[in-house]
């Protein structure tokens, strides 16, 4: 029974090995490819301070019980011309929580998206002549919803 037990643990460890010295389980290989999103901050950030206060309705909590499900919807149905609806959340690893393209479609965009603690979120709706309008508003998570 002893010898049984020791194969399969020999085979088990040169398999790892194996994998190992092919570079299969390489860090690269393994995690996502985060430096793609290395600049992102700050892109968002020259897109926010370039952009007009906008003529839509950005409704979500003051509040939120729960972090991982934050509601929220933009209603630009009142606006021509709409390309995009994009939520960001400024203190978010990715700031980018949502974009959604709705090329001639009316402009209601209702969705949940997670935080990680409280922060500023902003919803930004894009033209199809390139002008970009923002509002936002201030999200306070909390477990349980207390406020505290």
């Amino acid at each position: 029974m002893k010898r049984r037990l020791f194969l399969k643990g020999s085979l088990a460890a040169a398999s790892a090995a194996a994998a190992v010295g092919a570079g299969l389980l390489t860090p690269s290989a393994v995690f996502a490819n985060t430096t793609k999103f290395k600049n992102q901050s700050n892109d968002i950030k020259k897109m926010i301070d370039d952009a007009e206060d906008g003529n839509f309705k950005f409704k979500a909590p003051e509040i939120a019980e729960n972090g991982s499900v934050v509601p929220m919807t933009i209603d630009a149905t009142n606006m021509s011309g709409v390309a995009s609806v994009a939520f960001f959340v400024e203190k978010n690893k990715t700031p980018l929580a949502a974009i959604f393209d709705l090329p001639n479609a009316n402009a209601f965009v209702g969705t949940r998206i997670k935080m990680g603690e409280t922060s500023e979120v902003t919803a930004m709706v894009t033209t199809t002549n390139g002008k970009t309008y923002i509002k936002s508003r201030s999200i306070k998570v909390t477990l349980g919803g207390c406020g505290g």
